[in-house]
């Protein structure tokens, strides 16, 4: 009933909100976009999973629920697939990941992926974008998901955000003096972002507190030493948004992508077969929606 080729596109639209992001993504025409969406609707009976105008696109209430059974179907589809074809995933996984995600439910699709091939040997590292993207180019790693640097246009896009000013509820910044910072060290991504906007806006500033620990910066900022740039949909719980009083300079948008390391040489007899890499990022991309989504307490 449902074509796996329009659930992968109306999945990247709903996790990108862009018709022309997400034929970026999938390497199509955004009429082809635009078509199976339709014939996705059509295949639901005529309901409607977007709205949109021409400045934005968001999901029905039909659109939400659309997305846990598009991830469901696809994830059957790909075990039908493997099983059919007699080609299981082995190998050695390096996957880093932003540690952005670390409150979010990357681990449900991790999980996910580990028990769909159990005999990948997945080896989890969490470090900050800028650590990752080094490590990456050296060849430490074989896929990562970690926030694009300003002015790159490589990887697979998988969120589009914007990032704040967050703070505790009761803190207060006082125009006169010092913005105090809470920052990962270099090259992190964030961190150079917020010294930009601030030496560009010419305020002072001063660093409150310093930690590669997303823990420990969640900490430092709820104790109300400083404020700190955060992508809006991954607030923390006990910190908000700087109201607009403080006056602190835009930081902008930020995404958040897929990049793959250096592709190994395969035999010829499974030059047809996916890596591992390939494997994780097809999942990553069909449940793209959960990383922007608080962790549920078991």
């Amino acid at each position: 009933m449902y074509d796996p080729a329009q659930l992968r596109t109306f999945l990247a639209v709903a996790q990108t909100l862009s018709f022309t992001q997400a034929a970026r993504r999938l390497g199509v025409r955004q009429s082809t976009v635009s078509q199976h969406v339709r014939r996705l609707e059509a295949a639901a009976g005529g309901r409607q999973l977007f709205t949109r105008d021409t400045h934005s696109v968001e999901l029905t209430e039909d659109g939400e629920a659309m997305l846990g059974f598009a991830r469901t179907i696809l994830a059957a589809h790909e075990r039908a697939a493997e099983y059919f074809s007699g080609t299981r995933l082995r190998g050695r996984l390096r996957f880093g990941a932003s540690e952005d995600f670390v409150l979010t439910r990357l681990p449900e699709i991790l999980e996910s992926f580990r028990a769909d091939h159990p005999e990948v040997d997945l080896e989890l590292t969490v470090e900050l974008s800028g650590v990752l993207h080094e490590r990456l180019a050296a060849g430490e790693l074989d896929l990562v998901l970690a926030k694009r640097r300003g002015g790159d246009t490589h990887g697979e896009l998988v969120w589009q955000s914007t990032l704040v000013w967050i703070g505790a509820p009761r803190l207060r910044i006082d125009p006169e003096r010092p913005v105090p910072l809470i920052l990962f060290p270099a090259p992190g991504i964030t961190r150079a972002r917020a010294l930009e906007v601030l030496e560009a806006d010419g305020r002072a500033w001063r660093i409150a507190c310093t930690s590669a620990s997303l823990s420990g910066l969640i900490a430092a900022a709820r104790a109300g030493l400083g404020v700190m740039a955060h992508t809006r949909g991954l607030i923390p719980p006990g910190l908000v948004p700087v109201p607009a009083r403080a006056a602190l300079p835009e930081l902008g948008g930020v995404d958040f992508v897929l990049l793959h390391g250096r592709r190994p040489v395969r035999a010829a007899a499974r030059a047809s077969d996916r890596s591992p890499a390939d494997a994780l990022a097809d999942a990553i991309l069909a449940g793209g929606d959960r990383l922007h989504r608080p962790a549920e307490a078991r």
